[in-house]
C-alpha cells in the first residue's frame, strides 16, 4: 500500500487558531451539500464564539493532518472515549486525511486502555464511521444557536 502524501502530527495549541480556521472551511465549503444556509450559518459560526470548542482543544487529545506543511483536517477526542471533533477543509476531502485520523485516534484510545469510542456524527462523517466499523446507536435531534439539526450517535468497540 502507498504511504499518504500528507502527515500527522499531535496537536499543540499553537495551532488552535487554524484548527478553527478548518472547522468553519469544513462547514462552509462542504455544508451546501447537506444542509440549509441557516444550518451552515449556524453551525459554522461555533468555531469562532468563545468557548465553543475551547475545552475539546485545551483538555483533549488531539492530531493535525498536514499537507505540504499546510493544515488540512484535525481529530480530537474529548473526553477520552469520545470523538468530538473530525473535520476537514473542503479542498482536501477524499484523500484520507480524515480516515488516518480516525485510525489514529483509536489507536490511541486502545493504547490507552479503552473498550468504546462514541461520537456524535453528522452528515459528513457518519458514512466514514460506518465504513470504519462504527455502530449507530440512535439519531439525536439537538440546536444550534436556535437552528435544528439531526446527528447520528454512534460507537465503536475497541476490543
Amino acid at each position: 500500500m502507498m504511504e499518504p502524501y500528507f502527515q500527522l502530527r499531535p496537536m499543540s495549541g499553537e495551532f488552535h487558531s487554524s484548527v478553527r480556521e478548518v472547522y468553519a472551511d469544513a462547514i462552509e465549503s462542504q455544508g451546501q451539500a447537506f444542509y440549509t444556509k441557516e444550518q451552515v450559518r449556524a453551525w459554522s459560526s461555533l468555531a469562532w464564539l468563545p468557548g465553543c470548542l475551547d475545552r475539546p482543544l485545551l483538555e483533549g487529545k488531539g492530531w493535525l493532518s498536514f499537507d505540504m506543511e499546510k493544515l488540512e483536517a484535525f481529530a480530537v477526542r474529548y473526553p477520552f472515549d469520545r470523538l468530538a471533533l473530525l473535520y476537514c477543509r473542503g479542498r482536501s476531502t477524499r484523500r484520507g486525511h480524515a480516515t488516518a485520523l480516525l485510525e489514529r485516534v483509536e489507536l490511541d484510545a486502545r493504547e490507552e486502555g479503552q473498550v468504546h469510542l462514541r461520537a456524535e456524527a453528522s452528515f459528513f462523517s457518519y458514512p466514514l464511521l460506518l465504513r470504519s466499523g462504527w455502530d449507530l446507536q440512535y439519531l439525536e435531534k439537538i440546536k444550534i444557536g436556535g437552528v435544528a439539526f439531526d446527528r447520528y450517535c454512534m460507537e465503536k468497540n475497541l476490543q
